[in-house]
């Protein structure tokens, strides 16, 4: 709640101008029913015209600065409300942006995507009639209790059935409130559900088809969805129930003002005090509706509030440390170095343990093992994607977390598991990690990731276009690509995590001739699950459960490391081990 506090302190000076108009709208209204009650206690005629004249421009003066104000108090409350609701997006994105693997398993992405709008639209919601209303109700609340008073004609009856409605209301929104409140916080968490279904189908849609499951998905949505309808007609037609009972209440009260009246009133001209009276009366019930308003829209937007503030204030496990050992801007030679490394997923049991080896700058080192051993936990660690729970891993003998996150970042060309590219065209996705990289220089990435033949055979090249998550190319076409936009940061570190299984023999054993021919002063990484894609690299690393159990050339291995001997004899014949 603090935090988002913070955002209202930047638009001070707004808010004060704001309110002030507030101010002024509000005394313009408590002005005029007494000017109303005024001309009706003077009993002027058809004759007496200059009086009404002079009553009637003050009421349109009073009308037109009141109407101005209120213009005024309205557009600056939603200008608020619009910069503080872009403020929200902006900084939940960059905090977003900052996420390690812990930080966003505590959120889902429907969720992040809901706290990011549907959430922030309840916020902004609640700034605009919460600034246009949080001083305009108390000033007519309060000046319209104190006028009544002045023209209640001492009946002291009149005051209790003022009270008396006041009261009802405030039941009225105590019951309210109780019944509404778990009902909001469910309903925000029932639209997190509607989202993340909605995305699953729609990001899972060919296996969907490929398993004939529509139907099954579809009823899967649409009890997210009813749910979600149910709580939001619940909450809907409670709020629609209090407004007809507050007119309810509203018009009876007025017709107690009348009979209260009727009852003690002897002199026909006190009928002015009875007209402003009830003008009055009506201006302090109205507060407390509009106050009402105000707090019916509250436990919504207070459920949104805390649920943006959870973002917003997450702990980021992984900080851009001070840069103690090396200049920003640095270029580095390509050494890295894993000593004792060991890490767990959210503090639990080690994925891997005491991981300890070297990754020279002109060599390539291969990572090899079974399904769940740890191979890309190994070199997620190394561009600090996750932080290492014990031991250290250096860059030319530098701690990684003592290096600038944007140097580390910057001087790793990183292929992930999962190849993502970006809508827009090859051009801007190849060149996603290479500011200011020329077209020749990413037509060169291309061709040394083997894409250059499907690039070049569309007559668009570079500008063909790339639909969202690149849909509209192939599993090989998107992996060559992503190690492409690798490539063309010229990097001294490459990591290329399993990036070679979508490829055909013929392309991997073409792309791997490539790097050694281009990159022969790089340090390369690769994660692999075929003994055919790493045998001839200058070293390579065993994992098995999370522990190095091998490590040497290939032909070593196969004597001395019996796992790797079981991978390898699962994928060669004993002719081709030379065995």
């Amino acid at each position: 709640m603090k935090k988002i506090f913070g955002y209202y302190l930047k638009y001070w000076h707004i808010i004060l101008v704001s309110l002030a108009f507030l101010a002024g709208e509000a005394i313009c209204e408590l002005q005029l029913p007494s000017l109303m009650s005024g001309l009706l206690e003077k009993g002027v005629g058809a004759s007496d015209m200059g009086i009404i004249w002079s009553y009637g421009w003050k009421m349109i003066v009073l009308s037109l600065t009141a109407c101005v104000c209120a213009v005024t108090v309205g557009y600056l409350s939603a200008n608020i409300g619009a910069k503080i609701s872009r403020d929200l997006r902006f900084d939940i994105f960059s905090k977003v942006m900052d996420f390690a693997g812990e930080e966003y398993n505590k959120f889902s992405v429907s969720s992040l995507i809901t706290r990011s709008t549907n959430d922030i639209t309840q916020i902004q919601m609640l700034t605009i009639i919460f600034l246009r209303l949080i001083l305009f109700a108390p000033i007519m609340g309060i000046g319209g209790a104190v006028m009544a008073v002045k023209y209640s004609g001492g009946i002291s009856s009149l005051g209790w059935v003022i009270a008396a409605a006041i009261a009802i209301i405030v039941v009225l929104i105590v019951i309210a409130l109780t019944v509404v409140q778990p009902k909001f916080n469910k309903m925000q968490k029932q639209i997190d559900k509607v989202n993340q279904i909605a995305g699953d189908e729609l990001n899972g849609m060919t296996v969907i088809r490929a398993f004939n499951t529509q139907q099954h998905e579809k009823k899967r949505f649409d009890a997210a969805n009813m749910d979600l309808t149910r709580t939001s007609l619940f909450t809907s037609r409670l709020m629609a129930l209090l407004m007809p009972l507050m007119t309810v209440l509203m018009n009876a009260i007025m017709l107690t003002i009348v009979w209260i009246f009727a009852q003690n009133v002897e002199d026909f001209s006190q009928i002015a005090n009875m007209v402003a009276f009830m003008q009055y009366a009506l201006q302090v019930i109205m507060s407390f509706m509009v106050i009402s308003m105000i707090f019916l829209v509250m436990p919504r937007a207070t459920v949104s509030i805390n649920r943006v503030s959870e973002v917003l204030t997450m702990p980021i496990s992984i900080v851009n440390a001070a840069d103690k050992d090396a200049p920003t801007g640095a270029r580095f030679k390509g050494d890295v170095s894993f000593e004792d490394v060991s890490y767990g997923y959210g503090g639990g049991a080690m994925a891997v343990e005491h991981i300890t080896f070297k990754a020279d700058s002109g060599q390539v080192t291969a990572i090899i093992g079974s399904t769940g051993s740890g191979k890309s936990t190994v070199v997620s660690l190394l561009p600090r994607l996750m932080d290492v729970s014990c031991g250290r891993i250096t860059v030319d003998g530098v701690d990684i977390r003592n290096i600038n996150l944007k140097d580390l970042r910057d001087n790793i060309g990183f292929v992930p598991q999962k190849n993502v590219l970006f809508s827009g065209d090859i051009a801007s996705n190849v060149g996603y990690g290479a500011d200011g990289a020329t077209t020749e220089e990413l037509l060169e990435a291309v061709e040394i990731a083997q894409a250059g033949e499907f690039v070049n055979s569309d007559e668009k090249g570079l500008q063909r276009e790339i639909s969202q998550g690149g849909a509209n190319v192939s599993g090989g076409q998107k992996q060559r690509l992503a190690i492409a936009r690798a490539l063309s940061k010229k990097a001294p570190i490459y990591v290329f995590d399993d990036s070679f299984s979508a490829l055909d023999f013929k392309t991997d054993a073409n792309l791997r001739q490539a790097l050694a021919r281009e990159m022969g002063d790089a340090c390369v990484i690769i994660v692999a699950q075929r003994v055919g894609t790493i045998k001839n690299a200058d070293k390579i690393i065993v994992l098995d459960d999370g522990k190095i159990v091998g490590e040497g050339k290939h032909e070593e291995l196969l004597k001395n490391c019996k796992t790797y001997l079981d991978i390898a004899k699962s994928q060669m014949s004993e002719e081709e081990l030379g065995l």
